[in-house]
């Protein structure tokens, strides 16, 4: 793993990037890739959600990297790890900024996104900047469809100074959490306590801020439908059998309305699909990345994964 630090294209932040090159081998026979042109593969930039680093996806960005036989990158958002904090002025703007910047930076032409990170890419991916677009439960907001999950008891919470309080109304508002996110509040609360002992709890704790921010830039950017029409990137979005059904909804929508959007339900994977162990998300991905229509069709069938409302193959 290589580690950077590259500058924000608005001079006034750096953010801190992790670099995997491909082993030798690949899991994916070479005839099955694209032939390439001579000139080296484009990488693939990797977008964590909120609430965590990119420590956690390490795994599956080598995963990726072993699979395609090309650089794939991670990068910590502003507010976390060694990049800049989050700007008085924070927006999705900035955001898709900051990837535009890594993109650039690491020489990568497509982009793999979880949950907040989702949302990131398919802003992005209205401007036409990335060639091939994978998505995991991308928290994206149509017509308020989310702005019934935002608490504003979160905000007070993290006014008070009351994060137990805060972290509870999070889960058991957005419900990422699995079952769990079902508990009465106090109990969240509790397990919030319990949680913080742990390196992780204690980071996301810390993290808290960021994810009232980020939440109230979903919000912000509440689109239509029609706002995305001009999406020319193919898209794959994917939900997890066991993830909140809205994201599910979200995907289904975009995909019958986006020529260039596609929709698949992943069985078995809840929200934090791609932080778990297993190659499933990590295979299915890589095969849409590489345009490897017939195996990736072949690869879903087996797995028993259903398809969208449509699957378009060799795009």
């Amino acid at each position: 793993m290589e580690t950077r630090t590259i500058r924000t294209d608005d001079g006034e932040g750096h953010l801190q990037v992790h670099s995997f090159s491909p082993a030798p081998a690949t899991a994916i026979p070479a005839a099955a890739l694209p032939a390439a042109d001579g000139a080296a593969q484009p990488g693939v930039v990797v977008i964590h959600g909120t609430l965590v680093t990119d420590a956690l996806y390490r795994p599956f960005a080598l995963k990726i990297a072993r699979l395609l036989g090309r650089p794939v990158h991670t990068y910590n958002r502003r507010g976390r790890g060694g990049s800049s904090e989050q700007r008085e002025d924070y927006s999705a703007a900035t955001e898709v900024s900051d990837l535009r910047a890594v993109m650039r930076a690491t020489g990568s032409a497509d982009v793999v996104a979880h949950s907040y990170g989702g949302f990131v890419a398919l802003q992005a991916a209205r401007t036409g900047s990335i060639r091939r677009l994978v998505t995991y439960d991308a928290a994206v907001s149509l017509s308020g469809s989310l702005s019934r999950r935002w608490r504003p008891e979160l905000e007070h919470s993290m006014a008070a100074g009351q994060l137990d309080q805060a972290w509870a109304h999070l889960v058991q508002g957005l419900e990422t959490a699995g079952p769990v996110s079902k508990l009465p509040l106090g109990a969240l609360r509790m397990l919030s306590i319990l949680s913080a002992r742990t390196r992780l709890g204690a980071e996301m704790r810390q993290l808290l801020p960021t994810a009232v921010v980020e939440m109230r830039a979903v919000l912000q950017a509440d689109a239509e439908l029609e706002d995305f029409a001009g999406i020319t990137t193919p898209t794959l979005m994917l939900s997890g059998g066991w993830s909140p059904a809205y994201f599910a909804e979200t995907g289904r929508q975009l995909a019958a309305s986006v020529q260039a959007i596609d929709f698949a339900l992943v069985p078995g994977q809840l929200h934090e699909g791609p932080l778990r162990p297993g190659a499933r998300l990590a295979l299915t991905a890589a095969r849409f990345l590489a345009d490897d229509a017939g195996l990736r069709l072949q690869r879903l069938r087996a797995a028993g994964i259903p398809l969208g409302n449509r699957f378009r193959m060799g795009r």
